[in-house]
């Protein structure tokens, strides 16, 4: 008789459940991923369901698939059963886990995006060996993640940290959340954009992004200016140096609030970081307060990148397996 196989020996899947695609992925008890499959997020619940389910029968035609973790981008209840809102996605109030656990036949947990992605870099990344860690996701708006001595805080309702929220500027600009001057209007993906048009109302730039942007201010994306920061356009430059002072004004924040040894910077902007990050130390040093006479949290960026969610969430659904994960990371 074949002997049973170690809970933390386990194949299980992630799913980061996006606004704009469902990836999933086979990770194993050392965070590596062996497959991947990707699909268009539907808008209706019961066909995101559906796509959901689609994901996991595929990759297990292939593996022994023993629980799946959903990362989703929204609040979750306190127990993460149920997705109480989630702006890009129909759940609203719903009780996903039990429902997809009953489709699916097996165990499925629910986490946020951001504490998937802070666990993974914890357990195999950039935050191996932290005891304070704070991870900031920078994509479209801000995620963030803290993790207490291998513990992630979730505050008392499961929606904390929402460091994004943070306002940074009464009265500024207005916010998908509903409030005005939210730290991630003015350092995010989308924030660069909205500078590098703000800086062009102002200042007579002559550049091919200012051509763009004179032509079809839409348009402009903040990854397009993060390419032209790297091709040395003057405008995309001076969005990037603004970029750079407002994360680190965010930073000296975090800081004030949680005190961390290690913050990790993530999402889809971290991979600018070379553009941005060194200007944002200098202004995180200056602005924290007791500059000067405090130590300061080393900054990393993800060693994991985008899947860094998949990778967190397929690990945090084989705690539910019984594997001894909670206890520190795996490698350093």
């Amino acid at each position: 008789m074949t002997a049973p196989i170690a809970p933390q020996h386990l194949l299980t899947v992630g799913i980061d459940v996006g606004g704009t695609n469902i990836r999933a992925s086979v990770v194993d008890s050392a965070g590596e991923v062996l497959d991947t499959v990707q699909s268009p997020t539907p808008h209706a619940a019961r066909a995101l369901e559906d796509a959901i389910a689609r994901s996991v029968d595929e990759l297990r035609t292939r593996h022994p698939v023993a629980a799946v973790g959903l990362a989703v981008a929204g609040f979750l209840s306190a127990d993460r059963s149920t997705v109480r809102f989630a702006p890009h996605l129909p759940w609203q109030d719903d009780a996903v886990a039990a429902r997809l656990t009953g489709r699916l036949g097996l165990p499925v947990i629910l986490e946020h995006d951001a504490n998937a992605a802070g666990w993974a870099e914890y357990r195999f990344g950039a935050a191996a060996g932290g005891h304070k860690v704070v991870l900031v996701a920078i994509g479209t708006g801000i995620g963030a993640a803290l993790l207490i001595d291998g513990t992630l805080y979730r505050g008392s309702h499961g929606v904390a940290p929402e460091l994004g929220h943070l306002q940074v500027v009464p009265g500024g600009r207005g916010c998908p959340c509903g409030k005005r001057g939210c730290w991630e209007r003015y350092c995010s993906g989308t924030a660069l954009a909205d500078t590098a048009v703000e800086l062009l109302a102002t200042e007579p730039f002559r550049s091919v992004l200012a051509h763009d942007v004179r032509r079809d201010p839409g348009s402009l994306t903040g990854r397009r200016v993060a390419g032209a920061a790297q091709d040395g356009d003057p405008l995309a430059l001076a969005a990037m140096a603004d970029f750079a002072r407002w994360l680190g004004l965010g930073l000296a924040f975090v800081s004030d609030l949680f005190d961390p040894d290690l913050i990790v910077i993530a999402g889809g902007v971290s991979s600018s970081a070379p553009l941005f990050l060194d200007d944002a130390r200098e202004h995180y040093a200056r602005s924290v307060t007791g500059a000067g006479h405090r130590p300061l949290a080393r900054l990393r960026t993800t060693q994991l990148g985008e899947a860094a969610g998949m990778i967190g969430a397929a690990e945090l659904a084989r705690a539910e397996l019984g594997a001894p994960v909670a206890g520190g990371p795996a490698r350093q």
